[in-house]
């Protein structure tokens, strides 16, 4: 069993700054990439960037400059740390895990429930 707990949303002034967090937990697998998604209202889900466990980051070519991924093995955690941030930033976020299983060697990506960032003045 997979469980990912998010923190870090809330509401913020443009301009401002967030870092989300979330942890993976659970004893049956190990973790390979990690990454960040987010789904603005009326949108699809986008990828914002990831990370593996090697600490190679990769962003999508609209995000780069204000992202930050980065992540703590020991703690199965991934951040992304948000700057300047936008009006069109508004959106659920999520993170993605994608495990590989111990026991079968299979791979596996799951979805956190996602935080809420609202920018706003």
């Amino acid at each position: 069993q997979v469980q990912l707990v998010e923190s870090g949303g809330g509401l913020v002034q443009p301009g401002g700054s967030l870092r989300l967090s979330c942890a993976a937990s659970g004893r049956t697998f190990s973790i390979d990439v990690m990454g960040w998604y987010r789904q603005a209202p009326g949108k699809e889900r986008e990828l914002i960037a990831t990370i593996t466990n090697d600490h190679w980051t990769n962003y999508a070519d609209s995000e780069k400059g204000r992202f930050t991924i980065s992540r703590d093995n020991a703690k199965n955690a991934v951040y992304l740390q948000i700057d300047n941030l936008k009006l069109e930033d508004t959106a659920v976020y999520y993170c993605n895990v994608r495990v590989r299983f111990y026991f079968s060697g299979t791979y596996r990506d799951y979805f956190g429930q996602g935080t809420q960032v609202t920018v706003s003045s």
